[in-house]
């Protein structure tokens, strides 16, 4: 009987890491008598900070192990440290937060890690089965996550809805992934590409592929599969809000790419229509149906719609130009995400937060820096020049009209002019209505999330290089 060989464990050393101290974190929290919130939040942004680090130095160009189903490129690295940043951001704004609300759990931040190696494992997937491992153990944190205040119904609600949606979603996926290996094969995406490539794509492989984005589409909170995005967003506390729009984005629309360029690029006909379809669904939906909304984390849920559909724009070009779009897209996404959020948190008086966009009134006369720089995120959010917005959705449309789909990048551009309509409200009424109350200080963790998400978006158009030229060497990795 031959003996098993234990894997290369070299590509997987940052999940090993964060599954250790999730681990650890989880003994700590259960034995130790007492407050033990501040110690577990402390030790889990160490253990964020130490799985980017491995992610960056484990050595070696492309790295694949267990059978070939784990893969770790350079794509894989730049959208984990992504991920991780953003996973980091949630963690240390969600503090004070809790503890003016007096709901520290210490479960929060190790789930947030959990939920942080399902998308890490996501983003290396190099097969169905692996896609789908990830994708439960992100989707299973982010349930409990979204109902963590158990005293507050609607936080309840919120994780109910999400629960109830993602198992539908995640029984598509399934469906879908069942579909591909039975007219493939083969689950592993260099299976299925060749498959294809030969010669042997079938009408069981397009359903396949339908069902398969249609799971995807679910994560990244793309029409049609929106529905749970606005309850939960505002459901949901804040900080919780704050990760849901950020991390898991941009680790479901990792995979989204890495499945769609690697192992359908001889379908990329038929599965491009459908991601035009959703595209242009999503960037309609999110520029109209945010324009009457009144709660701030409502508007952040069809805004964050749009802004997918508008990274699919990537996507759906199908070419190197695209994804590099599309990586570059989401790092802007992520700056622009985290500072606003951070301004959210910051809205909050003595009885408590609040979350009307009317109570932002005369906030320039009270609070003028902390109105500049939200005034200055909600331009880069609709897309206004220099800022960094404004290069992010270039790039996507500049490669949707290298791939001649020149519809797609007229209708993306009219839906930046609509949506540009709700951020410039925002911006009105802070700076040309009646005085509010004051809000209280701003704690300085917000102030510093915020003043380094404000430097990348102002100041981006100074020295664009480095994160061109890095989006460029990752999305070559899938080519």
């Amino acid at each position: 009987m031959p003996s098993m060989a234990l894997p290369n464990l070299a590509p997987a050393i940052p999940e090993i890491i964060l599954a250790v101290g999730a681990m650890a974190m989880l003994m700590l929290g259960v034995f130790r008598s007492g407050r033990v919130s501040d110690m577990i939040n402390a030790q889990a942004v160490v253990v964020l900070v130490l799985a980017a680090a491995a992610v960056i130095l484990v050595p070696g160009k492309l790295l694949l192990t267990f059978d070939g189903v784990f893969i770790l490129d350079d794509f894989a690295r730049f959208m984990k440290v992504l991920t991780i940043i953003g996973s980091l951001v949630a963690v240390v704004m969600s503090i004070g937060y809790f503890k003016a609300e007096k709901a520290m759990r210490f479960e929060f931040p190790i789930l947030i890690v959990l939920a942080t190696l399902g998308m890490m494992m996501m983003i290396s997937a190099n097969g169905l089965i692996a896609l789908y491992m990830g994708l439960e153990l992100q989707s299973l944190a982010l349930y409990v996550v979204a109902a963590i205040q158990r005293d507050s119904a609607r936080a309840t609600e919120a994780g109910l809805k999400y629960f109830v949606l993602g198992a539908l979603a995640s029984g598509m996926l399934l469906y879908g992934a069942s579909l591909i290996y039975g007219f493939s094969g083969t689950t592993e995406f260099a299976g299925i590409a060749a498959v294809i490539a030969g010669g042997g794509m079938s009408l069981g492989l397009i359903f396949g592929i339908v069902f398969l984005l249609a799971g995807l589409a679910f994560k990244v909170s793309a029409v049609p599969f929106h529905m749970w995005t606005p309850d939960v967003y505002e459901g949901a506390p804040t900080p919780v809000t704050a990760f849901f729009a950020a991390a898991p984005k941009i680790a479901a629309m990792a995979i989204f790419v890495r499945t769609m360029v690697t192992a359908f690029p001889a379908a990329t006909p038929e599965w491009q229509q459908i991601v035009v379809f959703i595209s242009i669904a999503s960037m309609a939906l999110g520029a109209f149906a945010a324009i009457g909304q009144t709660n701030i984390k409502r508007l952040m849920a069809y805004s964050s719609i749009g802004h997918m559909g508008f990274a699919l724009v990537g996507l759906a070009s199908g070419s190197l130009a695209g994804v590099k779009g599309v990586i570059i897209y989401l790092s802007i996404y992520l700056a622009m995400t985290a500072g606003t959020f951070a301004c959210i948190l910051a809205m909050r008086r003595r009885e408590g937060a609040v979350e009307e966009i009317d109570e932002l009134a005369g906030l320039a006369k009270r609070s003028p820096m902390f109105a500049f720089l939200l005034a200055m995120l909600m331009f880069s959010l609709a897309g206004i020049p220099p800022l960094a917005g404004f290069f992010a959705k270039f790039y996507v449309f500049l490669a949707a009209i290298e791939a001649q789909l020149y519809g797609l990048a007229v209708l993306g551009v009219l839906s930046s002019v609509v949506g540009a309509f709700y951020y410039l409200r925002i911006i009105k009424i802070m700076y040309f209505d009646e005085p509010a109350e004051a809000f209280e200080p701003m704690p300085g963790v917000l102030r510093t999330v915020l003043g380094l998400s404000s430097i990348v978006v102002i100041l981006f158009f100074l020295i664009p290089g480095p994160l061109v030229a890095a989006a460029d060497f990752a999305a070559r990795s899938l080519f």
